[in-house]
Parts: structure tokens; C-alpha cells; sequence
């Protein structure tokens, strides 16, 4: 084992909803930068707040699924974005991971812990899951009704 990584505790924070492969990319990659990887899945009401719509999975699936993970080995629900300091104290955390969409965002916690910003998947996220999914329908009811 590298030991640099030796007994470290990863924190990573999301809404993991309609699970894909960015997700469980990201959460392999935050994985390999310790030997303890936790998971703050958001609350259905902080998705609500944050961007104005419950996630398609309510929350006690969204941390059922992650939980599944070989490489997670402990999940929390996330109550609110301005915990995240004493969630990573919480558990102990040596090093906080987030996409790097997020990049310079969380930069004040690097008193706390290590701050990485790792890449996305490229050409994947949930929205654009959901949104073709939607088209997928659309397009699949009109042509029952004859308009294609």
C-alpha cells in the first residue's frame, strides 16, 4: 500500500441520483486517494432548496445505492451545504474530493484537510440522463398516436 495514503479518510459530497458511470467513477477515483471512503448523499429537501426539484430517487434509495459500493465504506445523509466543515471533522476526514466543477468552492476547508477537485466524466450527467429519457418518451408516444 502506498503510504501516502495510508489510513487516510476520503469525504466526498453529492446527490447521486439516477446512478451512472460519472458517479461511480468519481467515487472509485476519491476511493483510491485513501483507505476510507465516506459519502454525504444530499437530503431530498437540500436538492430542494439547491435546485428547486426533489431527485427522481428520494433520499433513503439514493443512500441504499451508494451504500451498495464496494468501494464505499460509509454513507451519511447530507442535511445542509454549510455542515460540510463539521461533517469533515465529523468523520475525521484527511482529504475532501469533489468534481471539478466545483473547482475553488470548497477551497476553505484546506485548514481542515487536504481539497482535491478531481474531473468529471466527460459527456455524462444526470440531467442530461433525465432530459433523454424524456425525449425517448416523447418521441415514443407520438409515434403510438401516429405523428412520427
Amino acid at each position: 500500500m502506498n503510504p501516502q495514503i495510508a489510513n487516510r479518510t476520503v469525504i466526498t459530497f453529492g446527490t447521486f441520483d439516477v446512478l451512472h458511470v460519472g458517479h461511480t467513477r468519481i467515487l472509485q477515483r476519491s476511493a483510491a486517494l485513501g483507505t476510507r471512503l465516506v459519502v454525504g448523499v444530499s437530503s431530498d429537501a437540500l436538492n430542494l432548496r439547491k435546485k428547486g426539484r426533489r431527485p427522481v430517487y428520494d433520499q433513503a434509495d439514493r443512500m441504499e445505492i451508494i451504500s451498495q459500493l464496494r468501494f464505499v465504506d460509509q454513507v451519511f445523509l447530507e442535511e445542509s451545504l454549510e455542515l460540510k466543515g463539521d461533517y469533515i471533522q465529523q468523520f475525521g476526514a484527511d482529504v475532501l474530493v469533489m468534481g471539478d466543477d466545483w473547482k475553488g468552492r470548497f477551497d476553505e476547508f484546506q485548514s481542515l484537510c487536504e481539497v482535491v477537485y478531481l474531473p468529471r466524466t466527460e459527456g455524462i450527467s444526470t440531467t442530461s440522463l433525465i432530459e433523454e429519457i424524456g425525449e425517448r418518451h416523447d418521441r415514443q408516444r407520438l409515434a403510438l398516436v401516429g405523428h412520427s
